[in-house]
């Protein structure tokens, strides 16, 4: 069996970010803010950045906000759920006039419910950062125009910060930690995918199947619509799943759609120790890691064993 290396409980570093919260999160602040909690926010308190990270940005976007496309905190290709080094965020955070107390609403386009992966990611890197006021808008910017507040298709310009990252692998679990976790059976593995993914009948960038000894959680199983259910709800679909280990730990392709599920079970049901694999499945399947349900086994070992009676006959 590996050793199994975690950082410090993660009940500890909570306990710190509500302390902090407390003191300089505005009123009314919560993980997940509807359109007009946001709108009452903003008139009460011109401190807040709103980001948004996908949509046409130049078309319309919340008055003030600034722009950072999802693209600025992926990958390579090949790997998008690889982590730029802290320096690159640290960079792009500075760039977004975002300093270590300034609370962030980071905003998607609202098209539909994977799109909230966006958003949950970036809140997931801001948050492993150091920054501790975070937010997402339920519904993202779609539901901002519905519900008619205002829009501005004004360029905006912000003074870059003085922000330091401070990296944390609190709400993280890398590739070697999975490795140990599959051997020892010590967490809750839990795929975000949709059943067909889950089940290896469907897969793009990676190769069919799941990671041994996982469940299927998908991410849909939040939404109604393109909006997450309520706090209430997602708490109870989190309860009724149950978590016995001490840790849990989401993945999906590209810790796309992990993102969301580690948001609503990390941020909005308070399901303690729950950490994101951000590189998931195209990581763990490029260097013929074992899988469960992985198709053709039984296809392939009969064309093996046939093969090797010709070869003796």
């Amino acid at each position: 069996m590996r050793p199994l290396a975690l950082s410090v409980p993660l009940a500890a570093t909570l306990f710190a970010g509500v302390c902090s919260a407390a003191l300089s999160a505005p009123d009314g602040w919560k993980p997940l803010l509807e359109p007009e909690e946001l709108f009452a926010l903003l008139e009460a308190d011109s401190g807040i950045r709103v980001v948004h990270v996908s949509g046409n940005f130049e078309a319309g976007h919340i008055p003030g906000s600034v722009h950072a496309p999802y693209a600025s905190w992926r990958g390579p290709p090949r790997n998008p759920g690889a982590l730029r080094s802290p320096e690159a965020f640290g960079e792009l955070v500075r760039s977004l006039g975002i300093a270590a107390d300034t609370p962030v609403v980071v905003v998607h386009s609202g098209a539909n419910a994977t799109d909230m992966g966006t958003a949950a990611r970036v809140y997931w890197t801001l948050r492993s950062l150091g920054l501790e006021d975070l937010a997402l808008v339920n519904g993202g910017f779609a539901a901002w125009v519905a519900a008619d507040l205002p829009v501005s298709t004004e360029p905006v310009s912000v003074t870059p910060s003085d922000f330091v990252a401070q990296w944390s692998e609190n709400w993280r679990v890398s590739t070697d930690e999975i490795e140990a976790l599959v051997d020892s059976g010590g967490a809750s593995l839990v795929d975000a995918r949709p059943q067909n993914f889950f089940e290896g009948r469907f897969w793009t960038i990676a190769r069919p199947g799941t990671i041994p000894g996982a469940t299927n959680l998908t991410f849909e199983d939040w939404f109604e619509g393109s909006r997450m259910r309520t706090a209430q709800e997602v708490t109870e679909i989190a309860a009724a799943r149950g978590h016995e280990a001490s840790l849990t730990v989401s993945f999906c392709n590209t810790g796309h759609w992990a993102a969301i599920n580690w948001f609503a079970l990390s941020e909005v049901a308070g399901v303690p120790n729950t950490r994101l694999y951000a590189e998931s499945m195209a990581e763990w399947t490029a260097a013929g890691r074992p899988l469960d349900n992985a198709p053709f086994r039984i296809t392939v070992y009969w064309k093996q064993t046939r093969d090797w009676i010709e070869g003796i006959f």
